[in-house]
């Protein structure tokens, strides 16, 4: 897991200028910076709209004794979406767009859910449940 972390962490900002100084050149550089504050600005507006939602179902959830799984693994894909949304980058925007849009981040849920039933059955990591 942390050879693909690392690899990530070194691939992706190479790609990023790479794309970046392609579309400079393709668009001009005004444009590149425009819609890297465009992209900022709206992805930082989708993820509060989608976090409100969220907090929103994980009250209703504890309010009827039911267990919040869903709605943490929704804000985590949240979290995790808006962060990398407001990094400059179009590889990266992608990304966090993907993990905002409901529609998009449903399946990226269940291939996440897989993982982590895979890594408690490797025992990796442990989750304590009451």
């Amino acid at each position: 897991m942390f050879r693909w972390l690392l690899l990530f962490i070194l691939i992706v900002p190479a790609l990023e200028i790479g794309l970046l100084i392609w579309a400079g050149n393709l668009v001009g550089p005004w444009w590149v910076i425009l819609l890297i504050l465009l992209t900022g600005v709206l992805g930082a507006w989708l993820a509060k709209q989608q976090g409100l939602e969220t907090i929103r179902k994980l009250q209703t959830s504890v309010g009827n004794h039911e267990l919040p799984g869903e709605a943490l693994l929704d804000g985590a894909c949240i979290l995790v979406g808006g962060a990398v949304l407001l990094t400059p980058g179009f590889i990266t925007d992608a990304i966090g767009f993907m993990l905002l849009i409901p529609a998009t981040r449903s399946p990226l849920k269940s291939g996440l859910r897989r993982l982590i039933n895979k890594m408690m059955d490797r025992n990796t990591i442990t989750i304590y449940r009451k």
